[in-house]
């Protein structure tokens, strides 16, 4: 490969999800490195005042600052990029900074936004809270309800907000059916994909516009550095999203770059092998707790949408085993899986989200998203898969199940 060829979209973009996730975006200096270079940098200097000139009127090509650009995070920028089928990826300091920064990027006070109900706590948390402030109107509704997208539409409505599969209830959206609502009525959709991963599910190849993640998450994938990416078409991204980005400042780091681009490199394999101890996990659990809420189980009511949107259905799931306390003596009783909030890692985790993840909601809005006092959430790993079934088993006989 040469040394700019990770940058070249006529040749990048023939290469299959797993070359891409490798190769895409490396752009070599001219010592030839082998591994991405890490660039820590704040600025950068001219050979003259012209060409300073020039680069801050966007006449030249060129760094500026690395508020607005930086090699590391350029080349994690364009194998995201790639990986999505988007155009363009602007990265950000954290998930968070991501989905507010997709928001607010183009909502204005009077306009109105329809979000699903189950969501990532913080996510919610925009919606309810942070959006009402700055005059935006906000309508939550059940996301599985295909006729509630359209039924949710006014005159103002210019976003549609979603997670699929939600966080930590695992509903499905019907992508093609609502990206093809939101299109017919001119509705941007913004789609938060972290979940999934592009290793695991492209919302753009059925509609989506704009595609948002927590990088922090599988993109990592091993519990290291904060990270948030934004995907959409380079218009987009250029007109819309770069002017809050740049005046705002929720740039990623060169170093955390750097790191998720580490991680991007076994993504594929992570997030496949992952998603199979998952489903044998589920398998083994299903008969043993109440409820149980895995995209990967027949048990799903939306199993089969969730087969034909991914290529496999992930990590994660949850189940319900009645109460909090039912629960915590679970999470106590592990041996093997920590108990931790975080998610996509390489290492098994558990959690409860009422008392965690979506803590700071209201309990009115745990029990709209049905984020119960009994449920976990587990992220399944690496680990070998009997290692896992005894930990579960064991915890299982604690909490009297």
């Amino acid at each position: 490969m040469k040394k700019t060829t990770g940058m070249d979209r006529s040749v990048t973009s023939k290469w299959r999800p797993a070359t891409q996730a490798v190769r895409g975006g490396t752009w070599r200096s001219e010592h030839g490195e082998t591994s991405e270079a890490l660039f820590l940098t704040s600025g950068y200097t001219y050979d003259n005042a012209a060409e300073v000139a020039a680069r801050f009127a966007g006449e030249a090509e060129g760094m500026t600052y690395s508020r607005l650009q930086n090699p590391t995070v350029a080349m994690l920028e364009e194998r995201i990029a790639l990986m999505e089928g988007a155009e363009a990826c602007r990265v950000q300091a954290s998930g968070m900074a991501a989905m507010t920064a997709a928001l607010l990027c183009q909502l204005s006070a009077g306009d109105h936004c329809v979000a699903a109900r189950a969501a990532f706590g913080s996510c919610r948390w925009l919606v309810d809270h942070l959006l009402p402030r700055f005059g935006i109107e906000t309508t939550v509704i059940d996301s599985a309800d295909n006729d509630a997208w359209e039924a949710a539409i006014q005159p103002n409505t210019k976003v549609f907000f979603f997670e699929t599969p939600a966080n930590p209830t695992l509903d499905v959206v019907d992508l093609e059916h609502v990206c093809g609502i939101a299109k017919a009525h001119g509705i941007t959709t913004v789609v938060d994909n972290a979940f999934a991963s592009p290793a695991l599910q492209r919302p753009m190849e059925f509609g989506a516009d704009v595609v948002a993640y927590s990088a922090t998450k599988l993109m990592d994938g091993q519990g290291r550095v904060l990270a948030g990416a934004v995907c959409g078409t380079k218009q987009w991204i250029d007109e819309v999203l770069l002017p809050f980005q740049r005046n705002t400042g929720p740039n990623l780091s060169p170093f955390n770059a750097w790191v998720v681009m580490k991680g991007l490199e076994t993504l594929d394999l992570r997030a496949h092998r992952q998603s199979q101890n998952a489903v044998a996990l589920g398998k083994f659990m299903e008969p043993r707790v109440p409820r149980i809420l895995h995209p990967g189980l027949e048990s799903h009511p939306r199993h089969a949408l969730a087969l034909k949107q991914m290529r496999a259905t992930g990590p994660i799931f949850a189940f319900d085993l009645g109460s909090r306390a039912k629960a915590h003596a679970l999470l106590d009783a592990l041996e093997l899986v920590d108990l931790s909030n975080n998610i996509g890692d390489s290492r098994s985790l558990a959690c409860h989200p009422a008392s965690t993840t979506h803590a700071g909601l209201s309990e009115e809005a745990r029990a709209e998203m049905g984020v119960t006092e009994g449920l976990v959430r587990i992220n399944v790993g690496l680990e070998d898969i009997e290692d896992l079934r005894e930990d579960i088993d064991r915890a299982l006989g604690a909490a009297g199940f």
